[in-house]
This record gives structure tokens, C-alpha cells and sequence, in this order.
């Protein structure tokens, strides 16, 4: 079984491509039902934000035992992983567990105040090239720890730094709500850490469990979620193209209708 984080999208095609039997993380921390979980392999499939899990698969690593002689960890990013295999490596055995393989996956990056996504998805990352690879080395339960250099580390303290500069210090609570918003509701639906609500036919945020994963904004269909901070291309949005929105809300929705 492979567990999987996923805001547009890129983590969830990684995770189906890994293993047919895939879990939302968000949905097994809403259920709170279920808290062991035993298999052969078991993956776990994520987005880096700012080098570290989200919020939510932090918690999930923490709190949720993983029954496995072959526990595999899959950060997928976009530009640079920094010490991202450090901060992961640390948390699992900070819980008792041991993974036996961590290694980052290049996908499209949907940082938007960083990137234009219009821009984004011309590059060729050779995402499917590199997924064989992922695949066939969790075939034969090849043990790798992908190696942190002092230059990796480095980075993430350059991160932080920049963090620093953010609204409230932190990636999440980037987004709000234009007045062009209809109240359609997607936004709602696509939330991992259910922060939105909507009243009056508008959207309105709540950042408390705030993940910083800008679904929301990617998914909006009138684009009238935007960030707090300038952004390359306010136009361009992103769903990994193998993925439907209904992929998403499945995944995500936190909501009770």
C-alpha cells in the first residue's frame, strides 16, 4: 500500500504508478479510525514544502504505526530538495520507524510565488523514466537512503531565512479570496487542512491547519484565489494532467456534504 499527500495532483500519479492500493493521508487523519497499518511495502508519497512534509504527513509519520519490514519514502519536488531526506529520515525514526529507502522525485513545481506555471510544465523532467527506476528498486527491496550534502543542508537554512520574510513567517495563510469569487465551492472540497467555508457565496479562510499546499488557488475555476505575496503569472494554474479535480476532492475533502 502506498499512502499519499497530493494538492495538484503530482504525488497522487507518483503513488498509482508505485502501487494500485493508494490512501489520502488527509482522509485517514480525518477518519482517526484507523491508526495501524500493515504490509509487505508500504510508500509514502508527498510533496516537499520548504524541504519538509506538510503538516499533515508529519503528523500521519508521527502518530500512525506502519507495519513493514519495507517502509519507502517518495518526496516529490520541482527545483531543489535540499535536506529534505534528512528532515523526513528524522521524523520517522523520531516515531520508531526505520525507512529503507528515501528518494526524491523531480515533477513540475507548483510554487506559485515562484514559478510560472505556464513556463513550468514545458520543462521535461522525465517523470515516468524515473518512476521505472522507483519502481524496480521497490521490486527488489533495494535498501538506499538518497545522500544530503553540507551544500543541501545549506539550502535549507537559505529557506528558512527567506520563510522569515513571509506573511506570518510561514507558508501557510498565503491565499485569499477576490471578489470574483462566485462561492462555487471548489476550494472547500480541495483543502486538506479544511480551513474554508463558504458564507454569503464567497469563500472565507480560517489558516489554523493551513498546509501552504495552494490547492485551492490551482484549483479555483475563476481564479480569484490569490496569494498575499506577487506571483510570476497570476493567470497560470496547475493539475498534474493525469489527474481530474474529482481525483482531488476525493483526496482532499474535508467537509461534511
Amino acid at each position: 500500500m502506498v499512502f499519499y499527500f497530493t494538492a495538484t495532483g503530482n504525488s497522487l500519479y507518483a503513488a498509482r504508478q508505485l502501487d494500485p492500493n493508494t490512501m489520502s493521508i488527509p482522509q485517514v487523519m480525518r477518519c482517526g479510525c484507523l491508526r495501524r497499518f500493515s504490509d509487505e511495502t508500504i510508500g509514502v508519497v508527498y510533496p516537499i514544502y520548504g524541504h519538509r512534509p506538510p503538516e499533515l504527513v508529519q503528523r500521519f509519520l508521527r502518530e500512525v504505526a506502519l507495519d513493514t519490514p519495507y517502509l519507502y519514502i517518495i518526496p516529490t519536488y520541482g527545483r531543489r530538495y535540499a535536506n529534505a531526506v534528512d528532515l523526513v529520515a528524522d521524523i520517522c525514526r523520531a516515531s520508531g520507524k526505520e525507512p529503507a529507502y528515501i528518494n526524491c522525485l523531480l515533477m513540475a513545481d507548483n510554487y506559485l510565488p515562484a514559478f510560472d506555471m505556464d513556463e513550468e510544465i514545458k520543462l521535461e523532467k522525465h517523470v515516468d523514466e524515473q518512476l521505472a527506476a522507483i519502481k524496480a528498486d521497490i521490486g527488489a527491496r533495494k535498501r538506499y537512503i538518497q545522500p544530503v550534502t553540507d551544500a543541501d543542508r545549506q539550502a535549507h537554512e537559505q529557506f528558512l531565512a527567506y520563510e522569515q520574510e513571509l506573511p506570518d513567517k510561514q507558508l501557510g495563510g498565503l491565499v485569499y479570496a477576490t471578489d470574483k469569487c462566485i462561492g462555487c465551492g471548489v476550494c472547500a472540497r480541495v483543502c486538506p487542512g479544511g480551513c474554508i467555508r463558504v458564507e454569503d457565496s464567497k469563500a472565507h479562510f480560517d489558516y489554523t491547519h493551513c498546509q501552504g499546499c495552494l490547492a485551492c488557488a490551482h484549483a479555483c475555476t475563476q481564479k480569484a484565489i490569490v496569494l498575499k505575496i506577487p506571483e510570476p503569472n497570476p493567470n497560470a494554474r496547475y493539475r498534474n494532467e493525469h489527474i481530474t479535480l474529482k481525483d482531488i476532492v476525493y483526496a482532499n475533502n474535508q467537509t461534511r456534504n
